[in-house]
């Protein structure tokens, strides 16, 4: 199908309206899973010619997602992922868990940005970092269409290596799922119930009668996240 390439047109903007020179791009992957932590991708690319066929992550076949992984990391002026690890979404929900999360990834950058293009219409980033949100900026937007792609790779990979060497994780079906809901995940939770790996929080607990007791409540004073650091560290 075809579709339009993104354009610098949101960061050219930036640059004219607040004189914003370093910009990242960021995006998020792993917000809808049953297993495995948020991941945020936070990419600085200036106003370059991006690598060909840029575009959502989503949009692109596995092969190509990781072909264009390996020629964005050598392309972009910096970047670096954040995550949230499952417990921390347990206990802080997942809006200030991506928050978290971009927080790290943002800190380690080697230089901070002057403004964060971020995509969807949501900032959860807030103060005091300066943001613009843009609806499908993964499709729009360069910076933000890098971050789309790097974080999808990298968090796949992370999600593959849980199932490697463990018969009980390979059971999840982890390396073809990343821990979203599938059959073969479904049907591994029922017979197994949840592993190290999973959001407790999440409702498919309410489905699976041998393991909801297992489910955990998120405390109401539980709403904001910690400072950045935790139990995860940043990728390069």
């Amino acid at each position: 199908m075809p579709y339009e390439p993104p354009t610098h047109t949101v960061e050219r903007s930036l640059r004219a309206t607040t004189g914003a020179k370093i910009i990242a791009g960021v995006d998020e992957v792993g917000r809808g899973a049953w297993a495995g932590p948020v991941t945020v991708c936070a990419a600085v690319t200036g106003l370059r010619r991006p690598p060909a066929g840029l575009t959502d992550s989503k949009l692109l076949t596995p092969k190509r997602r990781s072909e264009l992984a390996l020629e964005l990391a050598a392309w972009v002026t910096s970047h670096a992922l954040g995550h949230a690890s499952p417990e921390e979404i347990d206990a802080l929900g997942m809006t200030a868990a991506l928050r978290l999360a971009a927080v790290r990834a943002l800190e380690a950058l080697p230089v901070r940005p002057d403004a964060v293009i971020l995509d969807g219409n949501h900032d959860y980033l807030g103060l005091p970092w300066k943001v613009r949100t843009v609806i499908k900026g993964d499709q729009s937007c360069v910076a933000v269409a890098a971050a789309s792609v790097l974080a999808k790779v990298r968090r796949d990979a992370m999600m593959a290596e849980l199932g490697e060497g463990s018969v009980h994780c390979a059971a999840f079906g982890f390396d073809a799922n990343a821990g979203y809901p599938s059959p073969v995940h479904k049907a591994a939770l029922a017979e197994w119930g949840p592993t190290p790996h999973h959001r407790l929080s999440w409702s498919y607990l309410d489905a699976l009668p041998r393991w909801r007791h297992l489910k955990k409540v998120r405390l109401p004073a539980q709403v904001t996240a910690p400072e950045s650091g935790g139990q995860l560290g940043f990728d390069f």
